[in-house]
């Protein structure tokens, strides 16, 4: 989940084209309108504006790593400096809803930290447009530039606890995918709590899941190879769309991608207290979203929340689960990760020990980003063959 929604695009413009990021703060359900629009970042230049001249940088941290990290990255270390700067002292879950959407994010960090260090930015060929998938929901259509189709398709959810983030925020991680599967992504903007209780969420996600079904000729996509995809609270909603679209006779997805998801309600896992203090995620924040989503605490107990104490996990689509080791969510990926295999799921497991939740998106900056985004594209492509 990115952790802080807000976006310093104007203090960057030119990175901000880079990274093809929307240079405005907007809401989390942003996408308006199904006429398709090709973005202006799509060929913009690729450079910060002083890098030219500069060059890059290595990316060095400006201090020793924190107690709660001792074994953090360089490179990931200098992004959570940066988030911790721009956030300012209070911790995320002191504050009310409306703030925490509008503060940085760990996308924000990012690009401040290729600003600083004179990073490129790399070029994004795509193009994107947008369409309404359901009543109050809308998506976000990434298509390779000049694509004839009918490609695979892979249904992206975005992370943010159910609660806070939008499409704009997890752009990156978007626009690195189907660069690199050479599919057609649609992120979906979900409906978020404390507005839309569970389980509205995981009701919209299966939504977008049967409209991809129904209409990826319309979008140049192709109906039978279809995957789903998501990063925490977004890891959690695909792996439900799974088991959704299983129980309710549906088309199983070709493959799931689970990037550090929200599998379990138990906040006292090995990976819960090793990592309670943790950055940007960290245990106390992880109940405040839990709070906001939930109607009461028996939701927790849902299979769609707790997938790890699902009944039953046969017939799922093969998976592909993403960890960080600096991670309240760490055990409880690596525990559903291990009983999909046990339910005879083929399963891809990596955990990338150095980071922190939120690093996959910072491939321009962080090498196990790259890595973790190298590996999840491999996957997804020999899936969606």
């Amino acid at each position: 989940m990115n952790l802080f929604p807000h976006t310093l695009r104007w203090a960057f413009p030119t990175l901000a084209l880079g990274l093809s990021l929307a240079a405005c703060n907007s809401a989390q359900n942003n996408e308006a309108g199904a006429t398709a629009t090709t973005t202006p970042t799509d060929s913009a230049a690729t450079t910060p504006a002083d890098s030219a001249t500069a060059g890059p940088q290595a990316v060095k941290p400006a201090g020793p790593p924190p107690a709660w990290a001792p074994n953090i990255g360089p490179e990931m270390l200098t992004v959570i400096e940066k988030l911790q700067k721009l956030q300012g002292p209070t911790p995320p879950e002191k504050l009310p809803v409306a703030e925490v959407r509008k503060a940085p994010s760990a996308t924000d960090a990012t690009m401040a930290v290729m600003q600083d260090f004179h990073v490129p930015s790399p070029p994004s060929p795509l193009d994107t447009m947008s369409k309404e998938v359901a009543p109050g929901v809308k998506a976000r259509i990434y298509m390779p530039k000049g694509a004839t189709g009918p490609l695979p398709v892979v249904v992206y959810y975005h992370g943010g606890g159910w609660v806070i983030a939008n499409l704009d925020t997890y752009d990156p991680s978007v626009r690195a995918l189907t660069e690199k599967t050479g599919a057609i992504f649609v992120s979906v903007a979900y409906r978020q709590a404390p507005e839309h209780k569970f389980p509205t969420a995981h009701n919209d996600a299966f939504a977008a899941y049967q409209w991809v079904l129904k209409n990826a000729a319309s979008i140049k996509g192709d109906p039978k190879r279809v995957a789903v995809a998501g990063e925490s609270a977004g890891g959690n909603l695909a792996a439900a769309v799974c088991m959704m679209a299983r129980d309710k006779g549906a088309m199983q997805p070709k493959h799931q991608l689970l990037v550090y998801p929200i599998a379990g309600y138990d906040m006292n896992t090995p990976s819960y207290q090793k990592n309670a203090n943790a950055k940007p995620l960290s245990k106390p924040f992880m109940g405040w979203f839990f709070d906001k989503y939930l109607r009461t605490p028996a939701d927790g107990k849902s299979p769609m929340i707790s997938l790890v104490t699902a009944p039953n996990l046969k017939g799922l689509a093969p998976a592909t689960v993403i960890g960080a080791g600096i991670d309240p969510l760490m055990s409880e990926g690596k525990t559903y990760a291990d009983k999909l295999q046990a339910a005879g799921i083929p399963v891809t497991y990596k955990l990338y020990e150095n980071v922190t939740h939120e690093f996959f998106g910072m491939g321009a900056v962080v090498p196990e980003a790259m890595q973790a985004e190298d590996l999840a594209a491999g996957e997804l492509k020999k899936a969606l063959q």
